[in-house]
């Protein structure tokens, strides 16, 4: 291949994908939540791990089969990352020192009210302010360790990956609420672009569902409280949708040059070809319901892919089943696409795996990326009630073999926090 092939309209470095990894409320590892997707099946289930009893809401898609003392937000979310890097690394044929930066999305969480209690009863009671916050900090304050650290604080789940697959330079970890897996992707995706580096590691990860977490959303109106079944309560696009279904879950994405993975016979699974991200100053929670911040956000998505909207063949949509988020979301993409918006299946993977906030944007990135690579197309789940005012494909209820080689995927966060990935089939 000529220097040019590397290079993209712009003549920036191509920016390939060479591994995935993925744990959602459907199982761990790519392979088994691939096929429980595509076999419409959902994770949504009861919630065991704390008391609900009185609560509106007491489903989710937690993921309750690997090894972490589920108390702990940070170790669940440090925990989930571990495994779908590994995976992903294994998958890109890396190991040894990684030498790329890392950029990880994580939830800006706090220890469970029980530990911060517990920790406060330790100190000497001429010490105690009378805030069991307060006190916790107090704590932290005369006691400071590295395990007290790394149980409680966000920020430590990038160090610790960082040690394990040895990253080059300071980790960065981010937050922009359910934006925030797209953009630690876009991260990647620029350092690899400016030349910075000819690899990245792009990781997602959300263990943050507790009982505080519940009740807070559920105070915004935002949860559905369709408990009974579970399975049916995530109904993206639909007419009876009443809020989202908060989960857990955590996907890695190994970004390289093409370049690069060419020139060491990596396999590249695909391409993110475009970014777009907008945010608005609408509310603290809610979208602008015109759409404007997202429809600019699919728009720049777009131009920094050099693709034409009819270029691209199927959409991830954010699709969180929420009245307003969907409704908003169908504005964007009708502005944007117009009529062959009509010719364009639009499926949501939360229908099947809920809402997993942080990392929703890395998770559904992995997922578009294999729709490409198996021909397949998700369905939504749970469509049986059309909402006459949003006209689109959803892909109902079964899955659809139909091979496409452009990919749009929507992350749509709380407070208008916008983002957009163009991923495209393996060049020629």
């Amino acid at each position: 291949m000529t220097n040019a092939a590397y290079r993209d309209h712009l003549g920036r470095p191509i920016v390939a994908v060479t591994g995935m990894g993925v744990v959602t409320s459907l199982g761990q590892g790519l392979a088994e939540n691939w096929a429980a997707l595509t076999g419409g099946v959902s994770g949504i289930h009861g919630i065991t791990r704390f008391p609900v009893d009185g609560l509106n809401t007491r489903i989710s898609g937690t993921v309750d089969f690997i090894d972490v003392p589920v108390e702990n937000p940070v170790e669940r979310s440090y925990a989930y990352a571990r495994e779908t890097t590994d995976e992903a690394l294994a998958q890109a044929g890396l190991s040894g020192e990684f030498g790329g930066p890392l950029f990880l999305a994580a939830p800006p969480i706090e220890p469970d009210w029980r530990d911060r209690f517990a920790l406060a009863d330790r100190a000497p009671a001429s010490q105690r302010p009378g805030d069991a916050y307060d006190r916790f900090l107090a704590v932290l304050r005369e006691h400071p360790s590295q395990a007290l650290h790394e149980a409680w604080a966000f920020g430590s789940i990038s160090e610790r990956l960082s040690d394990r697959y040895g990253t080059r330079g300071l980790p960065v970890t981010l937050s922009t609420a359910c934006a925030s897996g797209a953009t630690a992707i876009q991260l990647g995706v620029e350092a690899i672009r400016q030349g910075r580096t000819d690899r990245a590691l792009t990781v997602g990860t959300d263990g943050s569902v507790t009982a505080e977490a519940l009740i807070r959303f559920a105070l915004l109106s935002a949860l559905s409280t369709q408990n009974d079944p579970p399975t049916k309560a995530s109904k993206p696009f639909s007419k009876d949708r009443d809020g989202f279904v908060i989960a857990e879950g955590a996907a890695t994405l190994v970004l390289e040059s093409l370049e690069s993975a060419i020139a060491r016979g990596a396999k590249v699974l695909g391409i993110l070809k475009g970014c777009g991200e907008k945010a608005d100053h609408f509310h603290r929670t809610r979208s602008s319901p015109d759409g404007g911040p997202a429809i600019a956000t699919i728009r720049a998505a777009l131009e920094d892919a050099g693709i034409e909207e009819s270029g691209i063949g199927y959409i991830n949509a954010h699709g969180t089943s929420t009245p307003e988020n969907d409704k908003m979301e169908y504005l964007s993409m009708s502005t944007v696409f117009g009529d062959k918006l009509a010719n364009i299946p639009v499926s949501s993977n939360k229908s099947m795996i809920g809402h997993t906030l942080t990392a929703a944007g890395a998770v559904e990135a992995v997922f578009s990326i294999q729709t490409m690579l198996t021909g397949t197309l998700p369905p939504t789940i749970n469509y049986t009630n059309p909402d006459p005012t949003i006209q689109l494909d959803v892909v109902p209820d079964v899955k659809r073999d139909k091979q496409v080689s452009a990919v749009l995927s929507n992350s749509f966060g709380f407070g208008g926090q916008n983002a957009s990935l163009v991923m495209t089939a393996e060049p020629a």
